[in-house]
């Protein structure tokens, strides 16, 4: 039987990618259909202001296993290459090769296999050198790259790559139940991470199922806001579109996130049957947040270029539940963040967190418990992406972009919505430098200076080798752009170059 043991609870953990933390019904929005992320919410801790690190998948995935930022683990954007050597000619990764961009970095489910957990992952990895099994786990059920169609994806199993013509939602979900049947005979306690490609495009017809689909279709998608002209910043390689292409696209996107929440069903219901439902820990959250029409932006971080730190890009939805043990039904507004996540579970497991004082991250386990915890200090969430950096307190947000900006102030105690800059306005600028101090104190403190991401030239077209003087003298970002129009067709493709922040 799987861990019975309170001071070892097995652990699920489910990572989404590119949903909103809008996205979910617990958390307000009557339109999108999430019973059983309600039901976590019901049976635990819903954080209303948690934050990732830095809103793009790549980063993401590596700051929530190392409790790095950016600038400390040196992925600074999404990986475009060193997934794996390609399948063949004609596979269409023909000048890949495996780069473990994580390399010499220690993560939190090394050391939970060191204390004797068995530590599985089913689903999107998106971290270099795909075939490979890394930091701790001796299951490794995979989708190799970061994004694709949802039909006839590849999966890596056994250390071979197949095909699988199945909803790829239902087949990452399917890798994680054979996981937790595998462990049905085993005293071990166990980790795993279920990592859904869902909801990342592509949502157009056809790509999700229509029985997901039809439950979308007189949705007024009132949650999505239309901001007529859209932003000025808007990228025109992102899905988007006006009328009934709009209904497609957020018909899909919802689609998507009703399917894996299906999926979280349905591990649930697995860790039932094993009897290991009752001494799991189960935590939700997404990589990053997500615009569909917000500010009138298609996509995430990188939906604008220069790259954006709206709260719709860097926050995040974040479960937390486990009956007789977490808090049920609370709803928190601590302002928490992902690089807090390897602290808090070893804290909350007793394990010692070799690596502390390097780490930004700060443990949040006493809220785990009923406890309180002291606002740890008057700023609490940074951001970073590239050579662009946020700050954000209850009040305030700063952005700041390297080397000439443009930056952004929002008074987010009279401005939630993040509508009016006040970055040229001479009664702030007192704010503006205490704000720009406290950022570069605090990135100072933590950043490695080999890999440092204010200089280095991230574009959001996906990082290709490793950064800085890890990479040895070559271009790590790409800075191609294709353009699309809003009905999906290509329009030409352009090399451009962001102002100031020179590549090698």
């Amino acid at each position: 039987m799987p861990s019975k043991d309170p001071r070892r609870p097995n652990i699920l953990f489910v990572l989404t990618d590119d949903q909103g933390y809008w996205a979910m019904h617990c958390a307000g929005n009557e339109e999108v259909i999430t019973p059983n992320l309600d039901r976590l919410a019901d049976e635990g801790i819903r954080f209303e202001n948690f934050f990732c690190a830095s809103p793009v998948c790549s980063p993401a995935r590596a700051y929530i296993l190392t409790g790095r930022i950016p600038s400390q683990h040196g992925v600074h954007d999404w990986i475009r290459k060193g997934s794996m050597k390609a399948l063949g000619p004609g596979a269409g990764w023909d000048d890949d090769r495996a780069i473990e961009y994580l390399k010499g970095l220690r993560a939190y489910t090394e050391i939970l296999a060191e204390h004797g957990y068995v530590c599985g992952i089913s689903g999107k990895w998106h971290l270099g050198d795909s075939i490979h099994p890394q930091k701790g786990f001796s299951y490794w059920h995979l989708f190799p790259w970061g994004g694709g169609h949802y039909h006839n994806a590849y999966i890596i199993r056994d250390g071979k790559v197949e095909q699988d013509p199945r909803y790829l939602t239902d087949v990452i979900t399917e890798g994680g139940l054979k996981f937790l049947e595998m462990q049905a005979d085993n005293d071990a306690p166990f980790y795993l991470s279920v990592h859904y490609t869902a909801p990342h495009s592509p949502w157009d017809r056809g790509e999700h199922p229509e029985e997901l689909v039809s439950l979308y279709k007189d949705c007024a998608f009132d949650s999505c806001p239309v901001v007529p002209g859209g932003h000025p910043w808007q990228i025109n390689s992102a899905p988007r579109g006006r009328g009934a292409r709009r209904h497609e696209l957020l018909s899909g996107y919802f689609a998507a996130i009703t399917g894996l929440d299906r999926g979280v069903g349905q591990l649930l219901d697995k860790l039932e049957e094993i009897g290991a439902l009752e001494n799991t820990l189960v935590i939700f959250t997404s990589d990053n947040g997500m615009n569909m029409g917000h500010h009138g932006i298609w996509g995430k971080g990188n939906g604008t270029f220069p790259q954006n730190m709206y709260d719709t890009s860097v926050k995040v939805p974040m479960l937390i539940s486990w009956p007789g043990h977490v808090p049920q039904g609370v709803v928190d507004d601590h302002l928490l963040s992902h690089y807090d996540i390897m602290p808090t579970l070893l804290d909350y497991l007793g394990m010692e967190n070799p690596e502390a004082d390097q780490l930004p991250g700060r443990s949040f386990a006493p809220l785990l418990r009923g406890e309180s915890i002291d606002e740890r200090e008057h700023v609490v969430v940074f951001d970073e992406y590239g050579p662009v950096r946020m700050i954000r307190t209850r009040e305030w947000k700063y952005v700041h972009r390297y080397p000439y900006g443009p930056h952004e102030l929002y008074d987010l105690a009279n401005d939630p919505d993040e509508e009016h800059n006040l970055i040229d306005d001479p009664g702030y600028q007192a704010r503006v430098e205490e704000l720009e101090a406290e950022l570069e104190s605090w990135f100072l403190r933590y950043v490695d200076p080999r890999i440092d991401g204010a200089k280095e030239p991230v574009t959001g077209k996906g990082q290709i080798d490793l950064a800085g003087t890890l990479g040895q003298g070559r271009r790590a970002f790409a800075d191609d752009w294709w353009y699309i129009d809003e009905d999906g067709k290509p329009l030409l493709n352009k090399r451009f170059f962001y102002g100031g922040a020179k590549g090698r």
